[in-house]
């Protein structure tokens, strides 16, 4: 199993309209192929930071079967206009 790790800055008073869009967007995620689990969590510290953990089964389900698929498209226009800046994505075993 593999661990997705972004860390999420949301632009200054976007953080309650983020957190309904990804509500939204997670239906997405948790259809993909090699998916396990996720886990959304707000910074207590700074408002509008938070860290997303997505297990994967393998890196390749993220980057080539939800990167390269039409839900990716849907959680992109739900959630990419959100972050300032764009997260960086690291994996982990």
């Amino acid at each position: 199993m593999i661990l997705e790790v972004a860390v999420l800055n949301i632009k200054d008073g976007a953080s309650e309209q983020f957190e309904k869009n990804f509500e939204k967007a997670e239906s997405l995620i948790i259809s993909m192929k090699g998916y396990v689990s996720h886990q959304l969590k707000k910074s207590i510290e700074e408002l509008h930071k938070y860290i997303l953990l997505v297990n994967w089964e393998t890196v390749e389900d993220h980057r080539e079967g939800f990167r390269k698929s039409k839900e990716y498209q849907e959680w992109k226009a739900l959630l990419h206009h959100f972050y300032e800046p764009f997260p960086t994505v690291e994996y982990y075993r």
